[in-house]
């Protein structure tokens, strides 16, 4: 079974910053986005450099147990392991957009955001997610996040219960007729000849890594080729099997730090965590 040591090993092993260049032809692929979300998948699999389309088509399908969409979190699971979300922003500082998704600690099998074949690609309720945000300058990818949700957002509750307070609130306003959707909610029969409806959708947004870990050391240089930067609660880094604890911290040099950290719980940010930030740089 992958996982996220893997998957920073096969980046490590293949630090590939232009991946327009990398994929550009292979599937039609000639955006950064998608050649982001296809170089996620590729070190998740280790198939990076597989040039075959039948092996890696195979491999996928050993390694992943549903692969979505951009309407539909997340982009990925693992089978029997985290779920994937790839976001990409355009510069060093900018806010990742979620849009009508609300940052999340973990990935619930009871979403309505998901889809039916997310909820039933295999036997699970709960599991944790990566956020995987890549920056892109000029084609090229200058910085890959890896964060676990769970030190990122907060509990999903504090996001629904602002849902359900922008829905009471509109179900008191007179004459309007509220039905609740996969969006915030819809108001019908707007008109006269109640023919008109209004679609409520949400616009969620979550702050740059950067300025929301400003407090910690990140070993984060501007004028590297290439950076990734994982960040995760120690106790999910003590969770993956010992061999692949020690083979990712074998590696450790110059390019690659392990770094012992506090972060602010989500829910109390009085509360300390601790955690571990792996870094890798090519220089």
């Amino acid at each position: 079974m992958t996982n996220i040591l893997k998957a920073i090993k096969t980046i490590i092993a293949h630090p590939i910053s232009n991946l327009i260049s990398h994929y550009e032809g292979r599937n039609r692929i000639n955006q950064i986005g998608d050649a982001l979300e296809s170089f996620v998948k590729d070190v998740f699999a280790d198939t990076v450099n597989e040039t075959d389309q039948g092996r890696r088509l195979a491999k996928y399908s050993e390694v992943f147990s549903y692969s979505g969409n951009a309407n539909n979190p997340p982009d990925l699971i693992l089978k029997n392991g985290d779920a994937i979300e790839v976001k990409k922003i355009e510069s060093l500082g900018a806010a990742i957009a979620l849009n009508s998704s609300y940052p999340k600690s973990k990935l619930f099998s009871d979403s309505p955001l998901i889809t039916s074949h997310c909820r039933n690609c295999e036997n699970w309720h709960e599991k944790d997610i990566i956020y995987a945000i890549g920056v892109a300058e000029n084609k090229r990818i200058k910085l890959l996040w890896l964060i676990y949700g769970d030190c990122y957002a907060a509990d999903r509750e504090i996001y629904e219960r602002i849902i359900d307070t922008m829905a009471r609130g509109i179900n008191q306003i007179p004459g309007v007729n509220f039905s609740k959707t996969k969006e915030l909610g819809r108001i019908n029969k707007v008109d006269p000849l109640n023919i008109t409806y209004l679609r409520i959708r949400g616009m969620w947004g979550i702050e740059n890594p950067l300025s929301v870990f400003d407090y910690v050391n990140l070993d984060y240089q501007k004028n590297n080729q290439f950076q990734m930067i994982a960040i995760m609660k120690e106790s999910k880094y003590l969770s993956f099997p010992a061999p692949d604890r020690n083979e990712i911290e074998s590696l450790v040099n110059n390019e690659l730090k392990i770094i012992d950290v506090n972060i602010k719980s989500p829910n109390n940010p009085v509360q300390l965590i601790p955690a571990k930030v792996i870094a890798y740089k090519l220089l």
